[in-house]
């Protein structure tokens, strides 16, 4: 099936960060802390519980990721009846500092960065983006934060932080994200239409939200026209 061209220009291609360019392998780490305390038939139903808690635990105010992680481990393992490790936020967070980038993000990326003005919008604090960003290879016009907000996605208040930020419009962008409910859904509520879904496998492809799937950077490069 031909990848569809945007019939417009848009001012800025905006990103979600973790996940969709860098990698998220947070699966391994959860398991080096649970150990054998989940029986194997069980494991992703647990990973399945722990991916909603965390969802969960940023929908009220903003507080530092790493207890996020932290608070969000405490609760789904509570649930399970499984002991909780005290320095469980900390290690999540030292894995999220230490990923890099998809192996398919760094070379289509760089492309796109020298035809259109790069945005990222992230859930995490300016920290770890500190680290993150330079590692993707690309220039961008502006990375912001949940801690910058003072609202984790999918509050809608973080999403108009990054259109005040650009004094920006729905219209103006192209927002790419591999999460569907932190991202595409409330931003599709919000108005933004032009949503593209970079398929990672996170999230099920829903309907009536106007997004687009593609399977790769180079899909989203063609739309583009680049």
């Amino acid at each position: 099936m031909p990848i569809p061209s945007l019939q417009f220009r848009p001012k800025y291609v905006s990103f979600d960060c973790y996940g969709t360019l860098i990698e998220y392998p947070i699966t391994p780490i959860t398991r080096e802390l649970v150990g054998d305390q989940i029986p194997a038939k069980q494991w992703d139903q647990f990973v399945r519980e722990f991916r909603g808690y965390r969802y969960d635990q940023v929908r009220g105010e903003y507080y530092s990721y790493e207890q996020v992680l932290q608070d969000s481990f405490e609760r789904v393992c509570r649930k399970w009846g499984v002991k909780a490790a005290p320095d469980a936020g900390k290690r999540f967070a030292d894995g999220v500092r230490s990923w890099g980038p998809h192996a398919d993000v760094p070379e289509p990326l760089k492309k796109m960065s020298e035809n259109y003005k790069l945005v990222i919008f992230s859930n995490a604090d300016d920290a770890f983006l500190e680290e993150s960003v330079p590692r993707l290879g690309a220039d961008f016009h502006a990375v912001y934060t949940a801690e910058q907000a003072g609202f984790y996605k999918p509050r809608y208040a973080a999403f108009e932080y990054m259109l005040d930020q650009l004094d920006a419009s729905p219209e103006d962008f192209v927002h790419v994200s591999s999460h569907t409910r932190y991202d595409l859904m409330p931003m599709h509520d919000m108005g933004f239409r032009n949503l593209i879904l970079l398929d990672r496998g996170y999230d099920p492809v829903t309907h009536g939200y106007d997004y687009v799937p593609v399977k790769s950077l180079d899909d989203l490069n063609t739309m583009l026209g680049i």
